[in-house]
């Protein structure tokens, strides 16, 4: 499972803390199963919203437009569009 980024944690943990808060003062709690349902509906929904951040990818390379191929991927030979030999820079 891959490490959170600070922004899924940042926004995770303000959601957790401010949905407590409104969610307590709303429902005015006092008992202590109605605070553990609270907080537990605030960690919910810290985690979905976590989870939902978008992730910002670190290469420069922008993604190909919806319905293209990248050149290296589509390229194919002149005779009879057998896809051409690739090498790997891996070794």
């Amino acid at each position: 499972m891959p490490r959170p980024n600070p922004a899924q944690l940042a926004y995770g943990s303000a959601t957790v803390i401010l949905s407590a808060l409104a969610m307590l003062l709303v429902s005015q709690a006092r008992s202590g199963a109605g605070i553990a349902v609270i907080a537990s509906a605030a960690l919910a929904l810290g985690l979905l919203v976590a989870v939902r951040v978008p992730v910002r990818r670190s290469s420069g390379a922008s993604r190909p437009a919806a319905g293209t191929v990248p050149a290296q991927r589509g390229a194919q030979s002149a005779d009879g569009g057998r896809r051409l030999a690739e090498t790997s820079s891996r070794r």
